[in-house]
């Protein structure tokens, strides 16, 4: 994440940058600085992730209940000493950085595999510094704050530029993160939550100002030095050759750096020894070895403009502006692996960001959430792979999905009907063992009954909208280029309700109606009966257990991937209860009321020896009592589907020595 090197740089080469605060001491200057205002911390959550996930389980599905107090125990602390905290989740991946997303999708699958092949040696859990996130900690991670009274928003484009735009805007104590982007914006101070110490209440305050000391750069030429270097825009290759060539006239080579920090030292070098002597006076492009991917240079170095700012290496001329959704940006310095990535506007929904005023370009330039979206497959493929997804939609629909969205409220709907366009990380799946399929298979129908009510104009029209490009994770997958998923057309008595009746209208008889449509979302509608006599919050969690028995032919006995499974399929519950107007409470999705990954694995591994539910629920008549009356709705709803449930008969040899069993697999009838 952020500008390729500088971290390592900071740490190594330029110590002084970093200095020890003290955030209750900072807290009480800003009130005596700033009377009457609270002092107040943006915080990048996607960078927090790690940090916040203390319990001791992470690779079985997560402790979500030791997860949750984990969260409520960060409020409080800062809480107690008077700051208030705003959390900033990513809401959608920019085209010009899906080249980056998908090479860290890549390289996490090696991460996953590294971690099942532990698994399968050790037979235990590996240690953390293997960690990876649990499936669907960002997601629930934005409803578990939320609950907790925070301010919690999702970002219309990278969350980094608006974490900064906001601290920059709103006269904010800092930014908590672990990203070098914000010390290349010109924003709040900047900490590091890698560094912070809960209980203190320590940390490391990153000084951009002594950086630019440091470098002899100002702080309007840190943009310029980010791009060179290479970030999440500008590839690391595209300047490799220039950087080269700065380093090889540095005349000031310290021994104390690596390679990668004197060629830190010697671009900036030349930025501020060359490049200045004719700032102003010459184009970008007439100093540096830009090319074919001038567009996108331009658009890297304004990309850390915020409102109201702008560029010395910006040549003013905004007669000559035009708009920069009509410019192409390249995503490769090669000429023939060029990736293209039209912008596109809406005059309902505009987020700024300041694209500079180079004659080429806008001096401010809303992302992409278009009323009518048409684009093409950011992605380097042939002619007859080129997808253009149409969505016309009512405005005042697309208004309420973008206001659901920004207050972290919903899940992928807006993505969905403002581009067509959606993505899924990484989940803790086995890419060697194909007995269990990808979770971005089994809920793909529920997706396409999503994509059919949120695009296919609703009114229980023969329309199930335009294919809905999918960025999703799962084997095999080289994600050169989206999936088109196409619709699938609900079966629902009386027709497909429109968005205005399920998300708007306050008749009676609605919420009945919004459920029927949940339901139909998973082609259970003939299970209603059984699952409304069910108890909050095992609802939801029986409606998916009926959905999975009913798609899965054979599941394999791999804990970690079935627990995968289960909290990806919690996720689309949040996705679809959001499409069809929440006919149930998102709080019956939460993984803290529903599951837990450490309990469930012992669980399993106690049922693969045999035993009886009475001896898994620990003679608990309570919990005995409800696991029969689940158990009962679950086999009743599937024997609807024509997909009853049988129990798996173990085997166990009287001698000691290795067990056999039936093949484990769930059996048709």
């Amino acid at each position: 994440m952020g500008v390729r090197g500088l971290h390592g740089f900071v740490a190594s080469s330029c110590p002084h940058v970093c200095t020890v605060v003290n955030f209750k001491e900072l807290a009480e200057r800003h009130r005596s600085q700033h009377p009457g205002g609270t002092p107040t911390i943006v915080v990048d959550a996607m960078c927090c992730l790690r940090y916040w996930y203390t319990p001791e389980s992470w690779v079985c599905g997560g402790q979500w209940r030791e997860y949750y107090s984990s969260l409520r125990e960060f409020v409080r602390t800062f809480t107690a000493v008077g700051i208030k905290l705003i959390f900033f989740f990513d809401g959608m991946v920019e085209q010009s950085k899906r080249g980056e997303w998908v090479k860290r999708r890549l390289k996490n699958n090696r991460e996953i595999a590294k971690i099942f092949h532990y698994i399968k040696s050790r037979r235990e859990q590996p240690g953390r510094n293997m960690f990876f996130t649990p499936s669907g900690l960002a997601i629930f991670t934005r409803f578990a704050l939320k609950a907790l009274g925070q301010e919690t928003l999702c970002s219309l484009q990278e969350a980094d530029y608006e974490v900064a735009s906001y601290g920059f805007q709103n006269n904010c104590l800092g930014i908590l993160g672990e990203d070098t982007d914000y010390l290349i914006y010109d924003t709040c101070p900047y900490f590091s939550i890698s560094e912070l110490s809960l209980d203190s209440l320590d940390t490391v305050m990153l000084c951009r100002e002594k950086l630019c000391q440091s470098l002899g750069l100002h702080l309007a030429d840190l943009p310029l030095l980010a791009c060179l270097l290479g970030n999440d825009v500008i590839p690391e290759g595209m300047f490799e050759s220039f950087r080269y060539k700065c380093l090889t006239s540095y005349a000031s080579v310290r021994e104390s750096c690596d390679r990668k920090g004197n060629v830190i030292l010697a671009v900036a070098d030349h930025i501020s020894k060359v490049l200045r002597l004719h700032q102003g006076e010459k184009k970008l492009e007439e100093m540096l070895p830009l090319g074919p991917n001038k567009a996108l240079f331009y658009k890297g170095v304004a990309s850390y403009l915020l409102p109201g700012q702008k560029s010395p290496w910006f040549i003013q001329k905004p007669e000559d502006v035009v708009t920069l959704d009509k410019q192409v940006l390249s995503m490769s310095s090669d000429p023939e692996s060029k990736q293209e990535f039209p912008m596109c506007m809406d005059s309902e929904s505009k987020q700024k960001l300041p694209v500079g005023t180079d004659p080429e370009f806008n001096l401010e330039a809303p992302m992409c959430t278009n009323t009518e979206v048409k684009q093409e497959d950011p992605v380097n493929v042939g002619p007859e792979a080129k997808h253009q997804v149409t969505v016309v939609l009512d405005p005042e629909i697309l208004k309420v999905a973008r206001a659901q969205h920004v207050q972290a409220e919903s899940y992928l709907v807006y993505s969905v009907m403002s581009s067509g366009e959606v993505e899924c990380s990484n989940s803790l799946e086995d890419a060697t063992d194909q007995a269990l399929p990808s979770q971005a298979f089994v809920y793909r129908p529920v997706r396409q009954r999503v994509y059919s009510l949120l695009l296919g104009g609703g009114g229980g029209g023969s329309s199930t909208g335009p294919a809905v490009k999918e960025w999703f994770v799962y084997s095999g997958n080289p994600l050169r280029q989206p999936d088109l998923v196409r619709p699938l057309q609900m079966n629902i008595p009386g027709g497909t309700p429109s968005l205005r009746q399920l998300w708007l209208s306050q008749e009676p008889g609605i919420q009945a109606q919004r459920l029927d449509t949940l339901l139909a979302c998973f082609d259970l509608s003939s299970s209603r009966e059984e699952l409304q006599a069910v108890e909050r919050p095992f609802q939801a969690l029986c409606c998916l257990l009926v959905y999975l028995f009913v798609q899965l032919d054979h599941i394999d006995p791999r804990a970690v991937q079935l627990a995968t499974l289960l909290v990806r399929g919690l996720t689309t519950l949040v996705l679809v209860n959001g499409a069809c107007g929440s006919p149930w409470e998102m709080a019956d999705f939460m993984p803290w009321h529903l599951f837990d990954g450490k309990l469930f694995h012992q669980k399993y591994l106690q049922s693969e020896k045999g035993y009886t539910a009475e001896v898994l629920v620990e003679q608990n008549r309570s919990h005995v009592t409800r696991f029969h009356t689940l158990k009962s709705v679950v086999c009743k709803a599937c024997g609807k589907e024509s997909r009853p449930i049988v129990s798996r008969r173990h085997w166990r040899p009287h001698h000691a020595g290795s067990r056999q069993y039936e093949p484990d697999q769930w059996r048709r009838y």
